[in-house]
């Protein structure tokens, strides 16, 4: 049986993907409350300014326009022509009617485009924020429960490299060699490719006892990907063979460019847009609330993949 000795530890290549991936979420959501928020003062400006109020009649409709007849205070009747956010209300309906003193031209009623677009960016802003808050405390709770598992009393334990792809995320685990079994998900560093099965590694932490156990490999720090399991996790399972050859080694190195793990993460981004076509059929919106909502889901994709420890060695990666 292999041993891996004992070195200098190193830091895992993992929390520098992790820490990209969180950026380029926190980017996104600083982007998408950037443009919210100039939208919503624009739309903001114009509501505020509409402080006078009187009724009017719509006396067409159509598709998402409407033309409304209505006397501004100390004005001649007049007819204009508004966008709605929705279906015009039927001809002959009496609405209430919001406009600026000043600019009478632009009058509002319920329904407007611009009251919809007000509230779909104040809706972003909040989205984002949200976001943005809950990337950050899971980057912070990762930080810091890592952390202190690495403090826990080290023990060696014979244990084989397996990985285990669900649906578009393969994992790495470790499967203790030992009874009763457990396994332990790590996130990926090139050194589990040339891992032999089995092979002896220290554990900082007991798997019987803690919940996220860290592992040290020839001085490769391993943090846990998740919490350690006492059954096998579902999937379609791939062994470590028991020695590894020339290829092996070849394939690792080439593991260690930080493009294969963006390249194994990919897949993540295919719900992306998916899903963004039915936020944006429910919320009503455009093209550019497509746009925004394909970004954000694809970031929170490629996040989801590193919190979760994507591995990027299985032969689809090549």
């Amino acid at each position: 049986m292999a041993t891996a000795g004992v070195a200098v530890p190193r830091r895992s290549p993992a929390l520098r993907h992790g820490l990209a991936t969180s950026a380029l979420v926190l980017l996104v959501c600083a982007l998408l409350a950037v443009v919210a928020g100039t939208a919503f003062t624009s739309a903001a400006h114009r509501l505020d300014a509409a402080t006078a109020r009187t009724f009017g009649t719509v006396t067409a409709a159509d598709g998402d326009g409407a033309q409304l007849r209505w006397t501004p205070a100390g004005s001649a009747e007049r007819t204009d022509t508004l966008e709605l956010a929705g279906p015009a209300p039927p001809a002959g309906t009496r609405t209430e009617v919001a406009y600026d003193p000043a600019a009478p031209d632009r009058p509002l009623i319920p329904g407007a485009a611009v009251l919809a677009a007000a509230d779909r960016s104040l809706g972003t802003l909040f989205l984002s924020a949200a976001t943005a808050l809950v990337v950050l405390t899971a980057c912070g709770w990762q930080l810091a429960s890592r952390r202190r598992a690495m403090t826990r009393v080290a023990r060696t334990v014979p244990v084989r490299r397996v990985q285990v792809q669900t649906g578009l995320l393969t994992r790495s685990w470790l499967e203790t060699d030992t009874v009763p079994r457990r396994f332990i998900p790590v996130h990926f560093d090139p050194v589990l490719v040339t891992l032999p099965s089995p092979t002896t590694v220290r554990l900082h932490g007991n798997p019987l006892d803690h919940r996220l156990v860290t592992v040290e490999i020839n001085g490769h720090v391993l943090h846990p990907s998740g919490p350690v399991r006492a059954v096998e996790p579902r999937g379609r399972r791939t062994d470590n063979p028991a020695q590894p050859d020339e290829s092996t080694r070849q394939r690792a190195a080439l593991l260690a460019a930080r493009s294969r793990q963006w390249r194994a993460d990919l897949p993540m981004l295919v719900p992306a847009p998916v899903i963004a076509l039915l936020w944006t059929y429910v919320d009503g919106g455009g093209l550019s609330t497509w746009l925004s909502a394909t970004a954000l889901l694809g970031a929170l994709g490629l996040w989801l993949a590193a919190l979760r420890g994507s591995d990027p060695s299985s032969h689809r990666t090549y």
